[in-house]
């Protein structure tokens, strides 16, 4: 297989560290997936720049708010995990997921990626402060959580680095959520990589688009 993976930033440490040897590795900005339209301009560009030597691309991408939807396969072949999106991935399946939102619906997530990409409330709240002042700027981040109850960090490995619990503690304690730590599972990362392509994956052959449905074929 002649591949390359397209990623979030989010999800590029892992990726890096799970990658074969060989594999070509385009990492987009994390953010993107805030405006579906730029996620989806930004994926069909990629793919239109890939070397005719590529025959399979691989996204670190889930469906992310149908981004990933409607994108056009050209010569090569697609592999998209049927996910929503990276919440899922770094859980290890669909299903993780489904269970932890069975079990705590309104979860704000976290991990090393979205910590270190500053792109969460607490840290939009400390960029708004220093403008608005304290009493402004928290009323309109803590509008932006209202619906959630729980801050949940999702790390891999034996546990968190002290930095970033100590940070998403900070960031629970600040806007009075329920504090959790989710062992994380590489393994549907690890099925993308190792072409373990079963009922998880969505597959686009050459020449079709992305379509919405596949993500929910199949599914019980």
């Amino acid at each position: 297989m002649r591949a390359k993976i397209i990623t979030c930033a989010t999800l590029g440490e892992e990726i890096q560290a799970l990658a074969p040897n060989g594999l070509v590795c385009t990492t987009l900005e994390f953010g993107l997936h805030i405006t579906p339209g730029k996620l989806h301009d930004a994926l069909q560009a990629e793919i239109d720049a890939t070397s005719p030597e590529i025959d399979t691309i691989l996204f670190g991408y889930g469906m992310c708010s149908k981004g990933t939807v409607g994108l056009e396969a050209r010569t090569f072949r697609l592999v998209i995990p049927r996910v929503d999106d990276c919440i899922a991935l770094f859980l290890g399946s669909r299903d993780a997921f489904l269970q932890q939102h069975q079990h705590t619906p309104g979860t704000f997530y976290l991990s090393k990626g979205w910590i270190e990409s500053g792109d969460d409330p607490y840290t939009e709240y400390l960029k708004m402060v220093e403008r608005y002042g304290h009493e402004r700027a928290y009323r309109l981040e803590k509008k932006v959580i209202e619906h959630y109850t729980r801050l949940a960090l999702i790390y891999m490995g034996e546990g968190p680095e002290e930095k970033h619990r100590t940070y998403a503690r900070r960031e629970a304690d600040f806007f009075d959520l329920a504090y959790e730590e989710l062992p994380g599972s590489d393994v549907l990362l690890r099925k993308l990589l190792q072409g373990d392509w079963d009922h998880d994956f969505v597959i686009v052959e050459p020449g079709e688009r992305v379509r919405y449905e596949a993500f929910f074929d199949d599914l019980d």
